[in-house]
C-alpha cells in the first residue's frame, strides 16, 4: 500500500517561494507511480496544478501556475517536489499529492482530472500567501 505524506506548506508573502514535498512509503524499485499535485481553496473546486510521470520524463501544469511552479522527483528519496515561485494570494489553498501506479510499467499523468483515477492520497498541507 502506497502512503503519501506532504510537507513544506506555510505562510509566505506575495511574490515569495515555497517548496512542497510529497514523500512516498514505497521505493520506485518496488512500485512505479505518477504523482499529481492538487489544491483546494475554501469554497472552490479542487484543481490539479501539476503532475509528473513515473519516470519523471513527462510533466504537466495548469495554466494558472505555468511558468511559476516546477514539479520534479527524486526517486532515490521516493519524493516528489513542487517548487512554487512568484506566489500570489490566489495560490492560497490546501495542497495535496496523489498517485496512481503499480508494481511495474510506466504511469503517465494529466492535470485533466477526468483522464485518470488516483488511488493514493496524502493528507494535505496548507499554503497561505499574504498580500
Amino acid at each position: 500500500q502506497l502512503q503519501l505524506v506532504e510537507s513544506g506548506g506555510g505562510l509566505v508573502q506575495s511574490g515569495g517561494s515555497l517548496r512542497l514535498s510529497c514523500a512516498a512509503s514505497l521505493s520506485t524499485v518496488h512500485y512505479s507511480y505518477s504523482v499529481v499535485w492538487f489544491r483546494q481553496a475554501p469554497g472552490k473546486e479542487r484543481e490539479a496544478v501539476s503532475c509528473i510521470s513515473s519516470s519523471g520524463g513527462s510533466t504537466e501544469y495548469a495554466d494558472s501556475v505555468k511558468g511559476r511552479f516546477t514539479i520534479s522527483r527524486d526517486n532515490a528519496k521516493n519524493t516528489v517536489y513542487l517548487q512554487m515561485n512568484s506566489l500570489k494570494p490566489e495560490d492560497t489553498a490546501v495542497y495535496s499529492c496523489a498517485a496512481r501506479g503499480g508494481q511495474s510499467g510506466t504511469y503517465y499523468c494529466s492535470v485533466r482530472p477526468e483522464l485518470y483515477t488516483y488511488n493514493y492520497w496524502g493528507q494535505g498541507t496548507q499554503v497561505t500567501v499574504s498580500s
